[in-house]
């Protein structure tokens, strides 16, 4: 059972990882888009859609960082209220995770049903390009699927290994 769970916990922080990476791709990938514009602008010729994309890149990039923020520790929290909670702490931490477990799932499901209906109805962008909305709406609903599965992650190992020596929460230790 124990090598199980190690292997669980591998995969998780290998997803989150993961997602960190995507999220950092989608920010060179936004550089780029950004270069490629002005050196259009510069040599007389136009760069349709530019701005959307960029706009496509960042939002990909918010997405797919959540779950990678949070499994690190750098989500702003509000520790000020958690710390003087004092022995209830643990009850405080539950709340949140438990809260956010609950918003994100919520947030995730029409995200993913935003997406299967932008397919569906095969919404276009309002720019010149008329690109596929659902195309760049996979990022965030992968994104906020991961991102509700850190938040229930971190609700499971809350209420199964409790919280880390000093009363830290888990999301402020870092991986192994």
């Amino acid at each position: 059972m124990r090598a199980a769970g190690r292997v669980l916990r591998k995969s998780l922080d290998a997803l989150y990882l993961g997602c960190g990476a995507l999220a950092a791709c989608f920010l060179v990938l936004l550089l780029a888009i950004i270069v490629a514009q002005m050196a259009a602008r510069w040599t007389g010729q136009v760069f349709t859609g530019a701005t959307s994309y960029a706009g496509y890149c960042m939002a990909a990039s918010a997405f797919f960082a959540l779950a990678y923020a949070l499994n690190h520790g750098a989500h702003i929290r509000v520790n000020l209220l958690l710390s003087r909670l004092g022995a209830a702490r643990r009850w405080g931490e539950l709340w949140c995770f438990a809260t956010g477990s609950a918003i994100a799932a919520y947030f995730a499901f029409y995200a993913i049903k935003t997406t299967w209906w932008s397919y569906r109805l095969n919404d276009v962008s309002q720019g010149q390009d008329a690109w596929p909305l659902w195309i760049p709406q996979i990022p965030m609903s992968v994104g906020t699927v991961v991102f509700a599965i850190a938040l229930a992650d971190h609700l499971v190992r809350l209420l199964f290994v409790g919280l880390p020596e000093g009363g830290a929460a888990i999301s402020d230790r870092r991986p192994e």
